[in-house]
């Protein structure tokens, strides 16, 4: 389910953007906000759920969305911001790359095409919350499927690994039961190694490894599922 956080001191607007939203999605939780408050500061704090934020620039009070965004990114640059404005296209420049902003949507000019688009084109191409969660005696697991590399199994300890940018993270259980927990962007290349198949880059049947997107060479390439990994 994606999250939508609107911030607008006009009633009205917030109406307009959430009947917008809903006609892009259903599968959504959208809350509002008019100013910031203890509650919206708890919400941007919440840095568990991936965000999509709406931000009117000019607010009562001498608020501005700027304001906002930059609480915003002091503890999450995952979450997604577009902005409404009425500002000159010198202002959008400035602040795109500051903030890391997805979009700068006027209000009176073809806002409503522009602003589907926009949460169209961020659910088509960011917004991936989807995660392994998984629950153990001595640890606990919560993994965005985007950030696992691959998975092997440790013939020693008998373990499976989950490889990610950072991280090493050792589970009790088998290849064939994790792959139950996973969607299909992850496939068996190997009897001993599930790798998903978004971060690979190069494959090499003939010596059996391939690259993926952080430049790593691992060897557990099986030409057995070379059919499997050219169909998909």
């Amino acid at each position: 389910m994606v999250k939508f956080v609107i911030v607008d001191d006009e009633e009205k607007e917030i109406a307009r953007v959430k009947s917008l939203i809903k006609e892009v999605t259903n599968d959504c939780e959208i809350v509002s906000f008019s100013k910031i408050n203890s509650e919206l500061k708890a919400e941007i704090q919440n840095i568990d759920e991936h965000k999509i934020y709406i931000l009117d620039i000019q607010l009562a009070n001498k608020v501005s969305g700027i304001s906002i965004a930059k609480l915003i990114r002091e503890v999450d640059w995952e979450s997604e911001i577009i902005f409404i404005t009425n500002h000159d296209k010198m202002f959008e420049s400035t602040h795109r790359s500051v903030y890391e902003v997805f979009d700068f949507i006027e209000k009176f000019h073809d806002f409503d095409r522009r602003f589907k688009k926009a949460i169209k084109e961020i659910l088509k191409r960011n917004f991936d919350n989807r995660m392994f969660k998984y629950n153990a005696t001595n640890i606990e697991l919560n993994l965005y499927y985007r950030a696992i590399l691959y998975i092997y199994r440790d013939t020693e300890e008998r373990k499976l690994v989950i490889v990610t940018n950072n991280n090493k993270y050792k589970i009790g259980m088998n290849i064939k039961d994790i792959m139950s927990y996973l969607d299909d962007r992850f496939i068996q290349c190997h009897r001993s190694c599930i790798v998903n198949k978004n971060r690979v880059e190069e494959r090499n049947y003939k010596d059996g490894y391939f690259v993926l997107d952080t430049g790593e060479k691992v060897y557990m390439l099986s030409k057995m599922n070379r059919k499997m990994m050219e169909n998909d």
